[in-house]
């Protein structure tokens, strides 16, 4: 891979830390990657179009809403082409409620709505990622980086 975007929305910290587990790993086996936070960056979905793979992270707010600064983001997805673009989807919940890490689920399926090709399953942090979900992010970006 040449170009990764690791792109992330963060409230409280805990898909943060997820985004930075991903983006050490990916540059401890010397890929280069470019982060956005959708808190600091000014994110067009084009953007996506120029990068060979996409690691995206979310936090799911309150019972199962996207975050409202990827909620435009989720939109212009339907105008661009993502046909085979390698993606990973992370991200953190809250178990308290029923609808537990839903936001990841639906940023997942709006990529692949657009064409793009999931590397492995979706991995949901509860809250702030344990030493489990840090292997489990570990692996997800392992298995994105080999395909």
């Amino acid at each position: 891979m040449k170009r990764i975007l690791l792109l992330y929305a963060s409230m409280t910290g805990n898909t943060e830390e997820m985004a930075n587990i991903a983006g050490k790993y990916l540059e401890e086996q010397g890929i280069p990657v470019t982060r956005k936070c959708f808190d600091a960056d000014n994110i067009q979905a084009e953007e996506l179009t120029e990068y060979d793979g996409i690691m995206f992270g979310t936090y799911t707010y309150d019972d199962g809403d996207l975050p409202w600064e990827v909620e435009d983001f989720y939109e212009d997805l339907l105008k661009i082409d993502l046909t085979g673009k390698r993606v990973a989807v992370f991200g953190s919940g809250d178990s308290f409620y029923p609808e537990f890490g839903k936001a990841v689920d639906t940023m997942a399926a709006r990529f692949q709505e657009v064409g793009a090709v999931l590397v492995d399953d979706c991995v949901i942090a509860d809250l702030g990622p344990d030493a489990e979900d840090a292997k489990r992010c570990e692996e997800l970006v392992r298995v994105f980086v080999k395909k």
